[in-house]
């Protein structure tokens, strides 16, 4: 039987995703991949993996699903609760940003995202699903990449790379994922379709997250922006973080399953050191947005490409006195471990 990690429940939305298709766009294929590729990089860090491993977003609500292997190091990152490993009528609870071993039957429960839209979940060595356009990650409207193209369902079996844990220690990450109360924009490409006043707007008021949001874009409600043409532009190609304003007068942030090409005008963009932030964005959450030059957005993507490629750098071994699930599950520690469906330690 293939290492293996089994869907029990599959929650809402659970997606296989790594850091997308990258140069497919002038064909006509959506980049996609994570909403959060910080949080991505983080879990497969903690894992053992390479940054831009596959990994299961999470994302709605949460999910179950059991071991079928020897065993997996697991960790998880981004907005997330605490996850239980269950056997045998026992329970455990692991904290996120940190990485554990599981093992054959025990069943993992995830919660549904905490104060945010998405965390990951990445398994050591990854999972061995074959890429589609040099990714696994699952784009749905045109089911391509991770298991069939769709969201992961009950009885889903995700094939492990790795037979059984590698026995290294468990780690911990010194890092955090907050959502944004703001985002720095630049304006632009398409700022002379629009009012002083629509700047005016955005710039000076709270915008909330509304339900109709989707992995494609956040659409905002707020003050309306008003234009200086109208009608839309000629057909563009589409970037991460571009606010473009339909005939209703409220902005959508394109994410990561944005159209290839829109025609709607973009008053402003998201720079590229916010985009991460912006994926965990979710409805009822308001954002606020800053205007900052070429100068402090390139400052800024550099300081956050330099924060990544630290982020190996601030992993800590669990300490050696620590009662870790591993511990408390499999020498049979039980003192504070509870059974049923709502107990944690």
């Amino acid at each position: 039987m293939r290492p293996a990690l089994t869907i029990v429940d599959p929650g809402f939305a659970a997606t296989i995703q790594d850091r997308g298709r990258v140069g497919w766009q002038r064909f006509g294929v959506p980049v996609s991949g994570a909403l959060d590729p910080e949080a991505l990089a983080a879990a497969n860090i903690l894992a053992g993996n390479t940054p831009d491993c596959a990994a299961i977003e999470v994302m709605g609500a949460g999910l179950r699903l059991r071991v079928d292997a020897e065993g997996i190091t697991l960790a998880v990152a981004g907005c997330a609760a605490p996850a239980r490993i269950e056997r045998a009528g026992a329970a455990v609870s692991v904290e996120p940003l940190r990485s554990f071993t599981a093992h054959r039957g025990e069943v993992l429960r995830f919660p549904p995202p905490k104060n945010g839209a998405v965390y990951y979940i990445a398994a050591a060595g990854g999972f061995d699903i074959p890429a589609v356009l040099g990714s696994r990650s699952t784009y749905m409207r045109a089911r391509l990449g991770g298991i069939e193209g769709r969201a992961l369902r009950a009885g889903d079996t995700i094939p492990l790379m790795r037979e059984a844990a590698p026995g290294t220690r468990s780690l911990l990450l010194d890092a955090s994922f907050d959502t944004p109360k703001s985002l720095r924009i630049m304006r632009g490409p398409n700022a002379d379709y629009f009012a002083a006043s629509a700047f005016e707007a955005l710039l000076g008021g709270a915008y909330t997250v509304t339900p109709a949001s989707d992995r494609m874009g956040l659409r905002l409600d707020g003050k309306w922006l008003d234009r200086a043409k109208p009608g839309e532009v000629p057909s563009q190609g589409t970037t991460a973080g571009a606010l473009q304003v339909p005939p209703d007068g409220q902005p959508i942030l394109l994410l990561a399953d944005r159209q290839t090409t829109g025609g709607y005008p973009r008053i402003a963009t998201v720079i590229g050191a916010d985009s991460a932030a912006a994926g965990r964005l979710v409805a009822g959450m308001a954002v606020r947005f800053a205007e900052v030059g070429r100068e402090e957005a390139v400052a800024a993507l550099k300081a956050r490409a330099e924060w990544l490629a630290a982020l190996k750098s601030r992993l800590r071994p669990v300490p050696d006195n620590a009662l870790t699930a591993e511990r408390l599950l499999g020498e049979n520690l039980i003192g504070g471990v509870t059974a049923g469906e709502g107990g944690e330690i």
